[in-house]
């Protein structure tokens, strides 16, 4: 992505973790797959992905995203990322499987969150590939 857009990070959790989220406070995320969306827009474009991917490798331990937390963890490997030039990131969030942790990633927009759940990464992959597909771009 290198004009900006949407995004959607695909991770695999392979043991229950509890973490304390920033101002979201402690959560538990179950082992599984989770698909954190979020948007990539302006000048930035997809320098906010190179940081998740510098998080997730350890390269980087400032934590400016509720999603740092997550990407952040020993045991959570970032697996792939979905991107779309479209400003979709609410849209994306809103098809996906709810998560386990109400307002994640969403503290300025309307959505429940903007993490999904599921208990693979092959079906969590497969539903995120569908919608990303269903934007046409």
């Amino acid at each position: 992505m290198t004009r900006g857009g949407s995004y959607t990070l695909l991770l695999a959790l392979p043991e229950t973790a509890t973490l304390a989220v920033g101002a979201l406070g402690e959560h538990r995320f179950p082992a599984g797959a989770d698909a954190y969306t979020g948007s990539a827009l302006g000048s930035g474009g997809s320098a906010r992905v190179d940081r998740h991917h510098r998080v997730a490798r350890g390269d980087h331990d400032v934590r400016h995203w509720h999603v740092g937390f997550l990407t952040g963890h020993p045991a959570a490997d970032l697996v792939d990322v979905v991107t779309a030039t479209a400003d979709a990131e609410c849209r994306v969030a809103r098809a996906l499987l709810p998560g386990p942790a109400e307002g994640f990633g969403a503290s300025d927009c309307g959505c429940r969150s903007h993490l999904a759940h599921a208990a693979s990464v092959a079906a969590l992959s497969e539903r995120v590939d569908s919608v990303h597909g269903s934007l046409g771009g």
